[in-house]
Order: C-alpha cells, then sequence, then structure tokens
C-alpha cells in the first residue's frame, strides 16, 4: 500500500514537472505578445535612486506595495505644498502601474493646477509650459493606458475648460493666446466644408503619395531641399516651411509658391493638417466633424449650409474631449452611469453654456503702454496680443438641446436631475435678459414662455411680465457684475444701441450707449486696483466695436436695418465710423498676419 501511494505521488511529480516544463517554453511567446499589446508594466525606472530601483526589481509581484508607499508619500508632499517632489514620486507610479488612472490625474493636476501657479505671474510662458505639461500628459500617455478610464478624459476636458477658459489663473488670457495661436494655421476661423474636407483625409502618407499630383509636388520639393527627404519628417517640415520658412532654402518656397493653388498641393496641405491634428493633437477630425454636427450653431440665413465651431477655443477642446470620453468609456445602460459620467456630462453642457456667454473670440494688439508705470505683472504681457470673448446668441440653441438630453439621460435620478434643472432654470433667466438686451425681443419672450411654462410652481416669475422680469433681473446684474456678466452686458447693450439708431429711435439709442459707457467705467474704476490684467476689459473703443459688429453679423437682423446703421453713421456721425473703421483694418490686419 505504502509503495502505491509512493508511485501516485512521484507520478504527479512528474507530471507536473512535465507541465511546468511545457508552460516555460510557452513564456517568450507569451511575453512577446504582452509586448505586442502594450501590456508589459514592468519597464525599469528611470532616475530613481537605487534602493527605489532594487526595490521594485526584488520585490517582482510585490511592487504594488511600493506603489502604495510611494503614493501615501506623494499626496502627503502635495499637502505640504513640496509639488516639484510629489511630481517627481508620481512620475515613478506611473511608470510601476501605468493603469493606475488616479495617479495619472493627480500627476496632471499638480503640473497643471499646482506647480503652473508656484511660477510669478510675470513669466507667463513658465506657467503656460506647465499647464501643457499637465494637458499633455493626460492627452498622449495617460489616456492611451488607460482608454476606458472616463476620470482622465473628464480631467483632460477640465484642464481645457476651467484652467485655460476661466479666469480664475492671472495670466489665464496668456494661456488663449498659446491655445489660439497653436491651432491658428490649423484650424483657425475655417468653414464646415474644411473640416469635412480634413475628416474625408487619407489618413497614411503612402495614400496622399499615392496621388500623381501630389507625387510630383513632394518630388520637386525633396529636389529644393533635402530636408524633405526623410518622409518621417515630411508633414512636421511642410507645416514648418508654411510657418517658418527661413528654415529651409529659397527653392524649397519657391516651390511650394510655384504650386500654390493647385490640386497637388491643396490635397498634401489637407492632408499634412488632418495628420498633425490625428498625430500630434490626437484630435480625430472624424470626432470633430461629428461634434460640429452636433453643436455647431444653424445658418439662419442659410438652414442648408452647416457652420464650424471655433476650434481655437478651449471650451471647444474641452467638449471634444468630454464627448469622447463619454463615447469610449461612457455607460451603455442606464444601470452604468456613474458620477463620473455625470461630471463627464456637465462639462459638454457648460461648455456650450460659455460658448453661449463667451464664445466669440477676436485677437487684437496690447495697447502701447509705457512699461515702467505698470505692475510687474502687467509689465509682464505689455505688448503682447490680447484675446477676448464675447457672447454669441446662437449657441443657445445647441446648449438647450444638449441640456434637455442630458436632463432626459438623468431623469430616473432624482438628485442629480433637479440638480440639472435647477441649472438650466437660471440658464432661461439669463438667456432672457441676454436676448432682451441685444434686441431680439421676440427671442427673449419665447425664452421667458418656456420658463414659466417648464417652472410654474414659481410664483416671483408667473405673477411678472418680461420687462418686469428683466429690470429686476438687470438690477440684480449690477449689483452683483462681475467680469463676464460686464462683458454681456455691455457688448449687448451697444448691439441694440446701434439696432435703435437704424430703426431712427434716437432717444433709445443714445440711452443705451451711455448706459453702457457708464457700466464699462465703473467696472474699470472698481478694479482698477488690480495688480493684473485678469479681470480687466479692453478699452471702450474695442467694446463700440465689437457691439458693433455683433449687430452687423447677427442673422436675426434683416439686412436692410445693418444698410440703414451704416448709411446713417456715415452721414451724422462720421467720425464715430471712422474710429470704427480704424478698428476694424487693425483686426483685419492681425487676422492676415495670424492666417
Amino acid at each position: 500500500m505504502r509503495l502505491r501511494d509512493f508511485l501516485i505521488c512521484f507520478g504527479c511529480i512528474l507530471v507536473a514537472a512535465g507541465l511546468l516544463w511545457i508552460a516555460s517554453g510557452q513564456l517568450d511567446d507569451i511575453n512577446s505578445a504582452r509586448k505586442e499589446m502594450k501590456l508589459v508594466i514592468d519597464e525599469p525606472l528611470e532616475n530613481a535612486p537605487p534602493s527605489l530601483a532594487f526595490a521594485t526589481v526584488a520585490m517582482g509581484a510585490f511592487r504594488g506595495l511600493v506603489v502604495d508607499i510611494l503614493w501615501m508619500r506623494a499626496d502627503k508632499l502635495k499637502e505640504e505644498g513640496q509639488f516639484f517632489d510629489a511630481k517627481q514620486l508620481a512620475e515613478w507610479i506611473t511608470t510601476l502601474q501605468p493603469r493606475f488612472a488616479s495617479v495619472w490625474d493627480f500627476h496632471a493636476w499638480n503640473m497643471a493646477y499646482n506647480i503652473s501657479v508656484a511660477m510669478p505671474a510675470t513669466q507667463p510662458q513658465d506657467r503656460w509650459r506647465w499647464v501643457r505639461n499637465g494637458y499633455e500628459l493626460l492627452r498622449d500617455k495617460g489616456i492611451p493606458r488607460n482608454p476606458k478610464s472616463i476620470v482622465l478624459y473628464r480631467s483632460l476636458a477640465w484642464i481645457f475648460q476651467h484652467k485655460i477658459g476661466a479666469v480664475s489663473d492671472d495670466v489665464h488670457r496668456y494661456y488663449k493666446l498659446q491655445l489660439a495661436n497653436e491651432m491658428q494655421p490649423l484650424l483657425g476661423e475655417v468653414s464646415y466644408e474644411y473640416i469635412q474636407s480634413l475628416a474625408q483625409a487619407p489618413k497614411e502618407l503612402s495614400e496622399i503619395l499615392a496621388k500623381p499630383e501630389v507625387a510630383k509636388f513632394i518630388a520637386d520639393l525633396k529636389a529644393a531641399d533635402k530636408s524633405f527627404a526623410d518622409e518621417a519628417a515630411l508633414v512636421d517640415n511642410y507645416l514648418s516651411l508654411q510657418q517658418n520658412p527661413a528654415r529651409f532654402s529659397e527653392e524649397a518656397f519657391s516651390v511650394a509658391d510655384r504650386y500654390r493653388g493647385t490640386k497637388g498641393l491643396t490635397a498634401f496641405d489637407t492632408f499634412a493638417k488632418a495628420y498633425h491634428l490625428r498625430h500630434r493633437l490626437k484630435l480625430d477630425p472624424e470626432l470633430m466633424m461629428k461634434i460640429n454636427d452636433d453643436y455647431a450653431p444653424a445658418d439662419q440665413e442659410d438652414p442648408n449650409r452647416g457652420l464650424s465651431l471655433d476650434w481655437r477655443h478651449p471650451d471647444v477642446q474641452a467638449i471634444y474631449w468630454a464627448v469622447k470620453g463619454l463615447e469610449i468609456a461612457g455607460g451603455k445602460k442606464e444601470q452604468d452611469y456613474s458620477i463620473d459620467e455625470l461630471n463627464t456630462d456637465r462639462i459638454v453642457f457648460h461648455s456650450l453654456q460659455n460658448l453661449y456667454t463667451r464664445g466669440k473670440m477676436i485677437i487684437y494688439p496690447s495697447p502701447r503702454q509705457d512699461v515702467e508705470d505698470l505692475s510687474p505683472e502687467r509689465a509682464a504681457v505689455a505688448g503682447q496680443d490680447r484675446v477676448f470673448l464675447f457672447p454669441d446668441l446662437r449657441m443657445f440653441a445647441p446648449y438647450r438641446k444638449a441640456m434637455l438630453k442630458v436632463m432626459d439621460k438623468y431623469i430616473s435620478d432624482k438628485g442629480s436631475n433637479l440638480s440639472l434643472e435647477n441649472g438650466y432654470r437660471n440658464m432661461l433667466k439669463n438667456a432672457v435678459v441676454m436676448f432682451y438686451q441685444a434686441g431680439h425681443k421676440m427671442n427673449a419672450q419665447k425664452i421667458y414662455a418656456e420658463l414659466k411654462k417648464r417652472y410654474p410652481d414659481r410664483d416671483e416669475i408667473q405673477k411678472q411680465t418680461m420687462m418686469q422680469f428683466v429690470k429686476k433681473r438687470f438690477a440684480e446684474d449690477l449689483a452683483n457684475i462681475g467680469i463676464n456678466d460686464a462683458r454681456e452686458i455691455i457688448v449687448m447693450m451697444l448691439s441694440e444701441a446701434y439696432f435703435r439708431y437704424a430703426l431712427h429711435d434716437d432717444d433709445e439709442s443714445f440711452g443705451r450707449e451711455r448706459m453702457a459707457e457708464e457700466i464699462y467705467n465703473n467696472y474699470q474704476w472698481e478694479f482698477s486696483d488690480e495688480d493684473v490684467d485678469r479681470v480687466t476689459l479692453p478699452s471702450f473703443g474695442i467694446m463700440r466695436y465689437i457691439g458693433l459688429m455683433t449687430f452687423l453679423q447677427s442673422p436675426g437682423y434683416p439686412q436692410y436695418l445693418k444698410q440703414n446703421l451704416l448709411g446713417r453713421m456715415s452721414v451724422e456721425r462720421p467720425e464715430l465710423l471712422e474710429k470704427i473703421q480704424a478698428q476694424h483694418e487693425i483686426f483685419q490686419k492681425k487676422s492676415e498676419q495670424q492666417n
């Protein structure tokens, strides 16, 4: 009996050893497959102290314990304000556990929010570098390693929406300008048809070079400058030739100039920009096209013509990443929805709300000032171009559509739905005043009717006429005015002043213009002692120009009224028209330089 048991045990040992030997023979193939599928997470640490490097190798499967210790240490360093040390630990953690989404979120937030503001406001370029490092970390490394983590999409969208798009940072205008300058050569003030052509462009270099007219253009370019012989850098060099031709030979620029307007150059130019968007900025033109279809404003003069969002705007970038996160990592059923998904949905409609209240962007030269008379913070940005955002009433319809869709999505979640309803009600109240101030009384009346119908339990609204509501709301806004309120009120009031002037309603016109100037002066006086220009407005001359352009570009006014306005101004107020035309020439010149 004992011999039999011994033989059985010995046989089992032999079988086990054989199975282990067979399994070990498959290890190389398994490891190769893991590397191909990017499932390897044990890359060696770089620049780590010897003790940490030894611990991660020696502990093997217990590396998770090392990560926990590092994570607690990084969190403590952040609380103590030692942001750079926390950044280094976070880098090690992401190397050890690249699929630990929370540490990517922590790392990006630390750079974009903590380290950036550790730089003085007198060095806006240093602050911007850390903000950019933060969102590029999520965009280029964190999300590719964690494509199903909606938290990372939400955090990336939040940096664009809040850090760059809002006014909380002293140098937020510098951030907006840098983002606009990066996007301008690719997507600045483009049409719907151009976005469509980017979405339809070939994805690989070999596809575009297969076209004879493109191949001939590239062949001539290579012959003119050997820099273009490197196909790996062909797209980057071509785009650099457009923006910095001094880097290349004069013959190369002559080739590009000779092909200008031809099918070959046009096709390669579209491909190069689409390729740069996909591979450098991680923006998929096909998804951009879908977002345009869903959220771009309608052309009221031609319903069959599509319009494009302004992709230089930080809130448009925020919408892109939020929508992408919802498509890839969002819940497919109601029971799968999470609080992170709700917050990502919030970013979409909040960004649409921002585009409605400050969606139009102009870039204008900074006024000439004596640097010696400025504070160090203002002197640091003196002479730089400035970005100003003002209302785009066309974006109210896309906001309303998105908001109703989200409320329907979370209708069974009473707590979330109540919060969404409260936000929508407040937005309707603001919209009534804004449309009324802009002279669009019929639209204001429609919105007010929806407000009363959707929220009948609000007695103060049910008992008031629209005019009573607007006057009360306007008084409340003036009592608690901030930069967003001031911007909206002044631009909309000036726009209505021009509308009234076109109708020969001169008393109302001059009254609104005077009130707009009083609001402007009072606001500027209130914030005149700010050390930085984070919350200051452009000159009133620029505001007057924006108000006029808002009226002239608004599809809600008939063309004959716009002609009446320009005719009256040329006869009765030529000095004002001359100043506005001079301002227009400045903006036109700046736009040409950017293009």
